[in-house]
C-alpha cells in the first residue's frame, strides 16, 4: 500500500497495558502503509541500550521523523494521562495530530503473551504486574480508538482507518454550473 498521507500528518500513539497486542499492530500498521514506526523496547533490544539510553535514542528519533510531515507510529511512554498529554502537547507544535490507539486485551490473556519465554522482551510476573498498576486508561477527552488485541489485524485496520477518515478535514468541492434542461420534442429550456 502507499504510505498514509493526508493533509495534516498524524502521531499514531499505542497505548495498553504489556501483551495487549500493541506492537503487533502498530508493525503491520507501519508495514501497510510505509509510516516510520517507534517503538524503544524494539531500539533497547537491537542496540542494547540501558532504559535511560534507549529514551534518549527514542527521543532523538522522534524528533527528528517529526520533520517529515508524514504520518508515524509510536509506541513509547504512553503509560500514565500526564505522558500521553505532553505527547500531545508536543506534537501538536509540531503540526500533527494524534489519534490515540488504546488495545485492549483480557489481562489473564495480556499477562500470557507478556511473560511468555519465547518473546524477546518477555517481562517476569512482577514486572508485568507493576507495569499494570502504572498504567492508566485514556480519558474520554482523549477520544480512544479502542480495538481488540484479539481481532485480526484487518478487522483493528477498518476500525482505525475509519476514525481516521471520520477526522479527516473535508474538501471543498465547488458546485457544478448549472445546465439547461433540454426536453426532446419542445424548444423550451428550463434553468
Amino acid at each position: 500500500m502507499k504510505p498514509l498521507t493526508s493533509t495534516t500528518p498524524h502521531v499514531i500513539i499505542m497505548v495498553g497495558i504489556p501483551g495487549s497486542g500493541k506492537t503487533t499492530f502498530a508493525e503491520h500498521f507501519a508495514k501497510t502503509f510505509q509510516a516510520p514506526y517507534i517503538n524503544p523496547g524494539s531500539i533497547a533490544e537491537k542496540i542494547g541500550l540501558d532504559a535511560d539510553a534507549t529514551e534518549k535514542v527514542t527521543l532523538l528519533l522522534f524528533e527528528e521523523l517529526l520533520k517529515t510531515n508524514r504520518t508515524l507510529v509510536y509506541e513509547g511512554s504512553t503509560f500514565t494521562k500526564a505522558q500521553r498529554s505532553e505527547l500531545t502537547k508536543h506534537v501538536a507544535k509540531a503540526g500533527y495530530k494524534t489519534v490515540t490507539v488504546w488495545v485492549q486485551t483480557e489481562p489473564y490473556e495480556a499477562k500470557r503473551r507478556a511473560t511468555r519465554k519465547l518473546n524477546p522482551l518477555a517481562l517476569s510476573s512482577d514486572e508485568y504486574e507493576n507495569a499494570v498498576r502504572r498504567f492508566e486508561n485514556p480519558t474520554a477527552a482523549e477520544k480512544p480508538v479502542v480495538i481488540s488485541g484479539k481481532h485480526t489485524y484487518t478487522t483493528q485496520l477498518k476500525t482505525v482507518l475509519k476514525h481516521l477518515t471520520r477526522n479527516a478535514p473535508e474538501t471543498q468541492i465547488p458546485p457544478a454550473p448549472q445546465q439547461p434542461i433540454v426536453r426532446p420534442g419542445r424548444n423550451i429550456i428550463i434553468r
